[in-house]
């Protein structure tokens, strides 16, 4: 239970910071930005390590969230205004595939720390705040932020639901609200699902190793799933391919769930979820350009974080249902019909122009 509430401050955390920094971009610019969002959740990871009591962590976790949500708001926007349009989806599937390779880092850190005791782990999340030495003198200020700030005032956060804009903004929130409380019930029950399986075994070391193979599988199948999106996404645009590949983690979901299967079968599976989980690394070049310039960033982050919220409460009422039905797949099953409605809403977003539409192929 606790766990849940953690994970739930965490990620109400990364939904603020998306907002609050996405803002704070749009001001002062998209560099200075970034670094300051790397700098805040590098810290607050590291006095992680510093935790005596349980929500000693949920307060430092929840700070660190900041930052996270708000460097993919701000990354974003940076790189959709940096990057040719033609390579967009390609860079989204790069930068996507770094977040995998960040999590497989982290679990060969945690092995390599396995003598130590666990809070060792967050010491690592201090390393990235060096990176902000290079940020602030390698990447300078976007054209395009740079041009638009020099000719117009500031948009209040307001306009977010002005004429014009609040179309799109509710659309995006829909989108990202659904799939990613969705999206994160899975990530966080999975494991949860793979102990409770009797062919696991009931010793502790079984269970942590299929969980960690499942982990595995999820980000092999994930960092296939980036460039397959990207493929998809110049085939038939951002909207087409996000409800596809929505609509697919939907059908796989209910298919690994609705039936016990073997442990090999059950990876297998995971990998196929991981590979639709490709869908995501789109919104990183779909999103902000749907936005106004001096609003990009608020907008893309305010609008893809919102579902950080909701995702966690999502994973506080399946936990709390869980807990009273004793559930796992049931509670993953439920999650998944969350994926229906988002893909249907990503058909209604706007595609980009023709212009860029012939720029992408």
């Amino acid at each position: 239970q606790k766990a849940s509430i953690i994970q739930a401050a965490f990620l109400i955390g990364w939904a603020l910071g998306g907002g609050f920094f996405g803002r704070v971009a749009d001001l002062i610019g998209r560099s200075r930005a970034l670094v300051l969002t790397i700098l805040t959740y590098a810290l607050f990871t590291g006095l992680s390590f510093f935790s005596q009591e349980w929500w000693h962590l949920l307060v430092f976790r929840f700070l660190a969230a900041l930052g996270i949500g708000g460097e993919w708001a701000v990354g974003a926007s940076l790189l959709s205004e940096t990057w040719p349009k033609k390579w967009r989806p390609w860079i989204a599937a790069t930068l996507q595939s770094a977040v995998n390779c960040g999590i497989l880092l982290a679990c060969l850190a945690g092995a390599l720390l396995k003598g130590h005791p666990p809070q060792w782990i967050f010491l690592v999340g201090v390393l990235p705040a060096f990176i902000t030495l290079w940020i602030r003198h390698a990447v300078p200020e976007t054209e395009e932020w740079t041009e638009a700030r020099k000719d117009q005032r500031p948009p209040k956060i307001r306009e977010l639901f002005g004429p014009g804009v609040r179309s799109v903004t509710w659309r995006v929130m829909l989108i990202c609200a659904v799939s990613l409380t969705a999206h994160w019930t899975f990530m966080f029950w999975q494991q949860s699902y793979i102990r409770s399986l009797a062919e696991v075994g009931a010793s502790k070391v079984a269970k942590d190793q299929a969980t960690v193979m499942a982990l595995l599988w999820i980000m092999v199948g994930s960092l296939i799933g980036n460039f397959v999106a990207g493929g998809l996404a110049k085939l038939m645009g951002y909207g087409r391919a996000i409800a596809l590949m929505l609509g697919g983690y939907f059908v796989v979901m209910w298919f690994t769930f609705s039936n016990v299967h073997s442990l090999p079968v059950t990876y297998g599976l995971f990998a196929v979820i991981g590979l639709m989980q490709g869908c995501f690394g789109l919104f990183t070049m779909c999103l902000p350009p749907l936005f106004p310039v001096l609003l990009r960033s608020t907008g893309a982050g305010f609008c893809y974080n919102i579902g950080r919220i909701l995702s966690a409460a999502g994973v506080v009422f399946f936990g709390i249902f869980n807990k009273v039905q004793g559930d796992f797949a049931g509670v993953l099953l439920m999650a998944s019909w969350l994926f229906i409605p988002a893909a249907v809403f990503a058909l209604l977003l706007p595609e980009h122009d023709d212009s860029e539409r012939a720029e992408l192929l």
